[in-house]
């Protein structure tokens, strides 16, 4: 059974920095073109960052270089570094692979996700 975990969330003031984690178990991580979501309250989840499983990596202009997507492929785990935070990047963050990148479809059942608040 495929299990996404995600960690890392808090709360942290705007200008800081939070790092999450996603690790992947159940599946070949590596087959995978990964990519972290964000729910903020009252929107719809969107894809804001991605990565292939050379490293190839693509984001959301909103996020561009604030945020950097990596993997770990002997660890099954995609991180998220996000510099830079501001209250707009607040909501809830999931991991996913991706299953067709030009509609953001996931792969698999969400996971919990991880909680990111920024204070102004």
């Amino acid at each position: 059974q495929v299990q996404l975990v995600e960690s890392g969330g808090g709360l942290v003031q705007s200008g800081g920095s939070l790092r999450l984690s996603c690790v992947l178990s159940g599946s070949i991580f590596t087959l995978y073109y990964m990519g972290w979501y964000r729910r903020a309250p009252g929107k719809q989840r969107e894809l804001v960052a991605a990565i292939s499983s050379a490293g190839i990596t693509k984001y959301l202009d909103s996020v561009k270089d604030r945020f950097i997507i990596s993997r770990d492929n002997a660890k099954n785990t995609v991180y998220l570094q996000m510099n830079s935070l501001s209250p707009e990047d607040t909501g809830f963050y999931y991991c996913n692979a991706i299953k067709v990148y030009a509609t953001s479809e996931p792969f698999f059942p969400w996971g919990q996700g991880t909680q990111v608040t920024v204070s102004s």
